[in-house]
């Protein structure tokens, strides 16, 4: 190594010795940099628990959100919590209460199964909604959202006891809403108080209370479609006067000019029903909705009430969770009974004062349902039985005269429609006949016949009620199932045998009313359309339908051993050699004849 070589490696040697104790850093820089690192990894940190996606540059300046300013806000200390529940119940009633929204989370009638045999219950879930709805400090709050306090952890009570639960919603130690619920030993009504105190200064309009309520009806039946029919939304006003609505269709009603004692939401055979127990509901905004694709929850209902405080600060409240049974629901009193459909016009009073009086007096007997209905079938044909021996009779007269008449028509012929019908009436003013009088008592029957249409649909006493083949009367019985075709998948039995009855009645009607042409036809017709109309209904109409029927016949059969068709052909011959002037003109003959008379005007002033 040559002597340029040394004195280069010696210099660099002092350059890097140089350079150690000259570059070295002091120990302020040495902790300068331990604590830029620490930070460095405390941010990495909380990066990592955030996937990358959901990080986003603003570059506004915003203000974090610290548990000091959620705890400065209204209700601010109630907006956090954890969700507890809290079990009342009594003999009837089991009710889940919410710590969030201390409201009724779900309500199971414990005496009562749905159609597969599980428990029953009416609505639960976050479906559901209760909350009172305000400002406060300019903010607007929803208590369904916020987090109660309950006094004690439910409790059970039986016979004649009572109880009640608390369920707060805190502002301060001095300031609250409470939820008071009380519960008696038995029965399926729920009391509940709403209280608010020392908040006239934090509510906004205090002296109103705005509330919403929802519910999601759960499926309680076999088939859905009959029991998304059969609910809806009743109320009452102050007025007595019940409406409803949401039956067939979504709706949405507002009632502002009336107060409401209450509003049921109604399902099929069990009813949820909030009673104003005081002053009534000032206003309220009622909904029904409609999932179809929907297999659990038959309808939704919602409802928006505003209510006056009293001058205590309460808002007393009761809630009825319960079948839709008349006997039941009559004795809960204000008119609580009304929500079930019997009928419009006189259909309902037919049902209200005469069939469910009558039905319950036979209930007593403890009889199965089958045959109560089949000795209210046999009540009615007897009550009747007058109205049948005259169509009957009235039916004879008529075929008697049936030859008689084929000879005017043969002699008149068809071209004049107007000669041949007085021709008609002069035959039958001198054989004394009313051509009508098989129609009337028909005619008269119809209105029964009708309001047993609605009544059985509505008849809580026949669910689950089996009867021979038919398992429950309260719905269909299918006997064969099959691909869905005129919106029906299943054939009904008891609806098929009510059909076949229903066409042999037609035809022996016929024989003796002598009807011919389309009028003989249209008969046949009528118990087709009945097969594909029913075939969906109860079991228990058409069984009493088919009872009818047969009971129809057998009557039939009595009343032709007791007229003798010779006899009325003699009376009628008898008739005829009257003079005119005592023979008696019917209303109808005489509204007939001024018809005939008019028509005979009309057509001279043509010519």
């Amino acid at each position: 190594m040559d002597k340029n070589t040394y004195t280069g490696f010696f210099l660099i040697v002092l350059i890097v010795i140089g350079s150690y104790f000259l570059l070295k850093p002091s120990d302020a820089d040495i902790k300068k940099e331990k604590l830029l690192q620490d930070s460095l990894k405390r941010v990495a940190a909380a990066t990592a628990t955030f996937p990358a996606n959901t990080i986003k540059t603003d570059t506004t300046k915003k203000v974090p959100v610290t548990d000091s300013m959620i705890l400065k806000a209204p209700f601010g200390a109630a907006s956090m919590g954890t969700e507890k529940f809290v079990t009342i119940e009594n003999q009837e009633l089991r009710v889940k209460l919410s710590t969030k929204g201390g409201r009724i989370y779900s309500v199971e009638l414990k005496n009562y199964k749905t159609f597969n045999k599980k428990p029953l219950i009416l609505f639960d879930g976050d479906k559901n909604a209760f909350g009172l709805t305000f400002r406060a400090q300019d903010k607007p709050i929803n208590t369904n959202d916020l987090y109660f306090t309950s006094t004690s952890g439910g409790f059970t009570v039986a016979e004649k006891d009572s109880s009640s639960l608390t369920m707060r919603l805190t502002y301060s130690p001095t300031q609250y809403i409470d939820y008071i619920y009380s519960l008696k030993g038995t029965g399926f009504k729920l009391g509940l108080t709403v209280k608010t105190t020392g908040l006239d200064n934090v509510i906004a309009n205090s002296n109103t209370l705005n509330l919403n309520w929802s519910a999601s009806l759960h499926k309680q039946e076999m088939d859905m479609k009959q029991e998304r029919q059969y609910t809806e939304i009743y109320y009452k006003n102050v007025d007595d006067e019940i409406s409803d609505f949401g039956d067939t269709k979504d709706e949405e009603k507002t009632v502002a000019d009336k107060k409401l004692d209450w509003v049921a939401f109604k399902d099929h055979f069990f009813s949820n029903i909030l009673i104003a127990k005081q002053g009534g509901i000032d206003k309220s905004t009622m909904a029904v909705n409609t999932d179809v694709n929907s297999t659990t929850d038959v309808k939704q209902m919602k409802a928006s009430f505003a209510f006056t405080r009293s001058t205590d600060g309460n808002v007393p409240l009761e809630f009825y969770f319960g079948p839709n049974q008349f006997s039941i629901l009559k004795a809960q009193g204000n008119d609580l009974d009304k929500v079930i459909g019997l009928g419009w016009g006189p259909l309902k009073y037919i049902n209200r004062y005469a069939t469910v009086p009558l039905f319950n007096l036979l209930k007593k007997f403890n009889w199965n349902y089958g045959l109560v209905i089949l000795a209210l079938t046999l009540i009615l044909k007897l009550v009747l039985s007058p109205l049948t021996y005259k169509s009957y009779l009235s039916m004879a007269k008529m075929r008697i005269l049936k030859p008689e008449m084929d000879e005017i028509k043969a002699k008149v012929g068809e071209d004049n429609p107007t000669l041949l019908q007085q021709e008609y009436m002069k035959l039958y003013k001198k054989a004394g006949v009313n051509p009508l009088g098989g129609c009337l008592p028909l005619l008269l029957q119809m209105p029964i016949v009708i309001a047993f249409f609605r009544f059985f649909p509505s008849l809580f006493e026949l669910r689950g009620q089996s009867f021979l083949w038919m398992h429950d009367l309260s719905t269909y019985d299918s006997v064969i199932t099959f691909s869905p075709i005129f919106g029906t998948s299943h054939l009904s039995l008891m609806c098929l045998l009510m059909t076949i009855s229903t066409l042999v009645y037609t035809y022996f009607n016929n024989q003796i009313s002598g009807a011919t042409g389309q009028m003989k036809y249209i008969g046949y017709i009528t118990p087709i359309i009945f097969l594909v109309t029913l075939n969906n209904y109860p079991a228990g109409l058409n069984y009493y339908y088919f009872l009818a029927n047969m009971m129809t016949f057998a009557q039939q059969y009595l009343i032709r051993l007791m007229v003798d068709d010779k006899k009325i052909h003699a009376q009628i011959q008898e008739n005829k050699k009257k003079p005119e002037e005592k023979k008696k003109k019917s209303g109808f003959q005489a509204r007939m004849e001024e018809m005939m008379r008019q028509q005979q005007q009309a057509q001279g002033k043509k010519k």
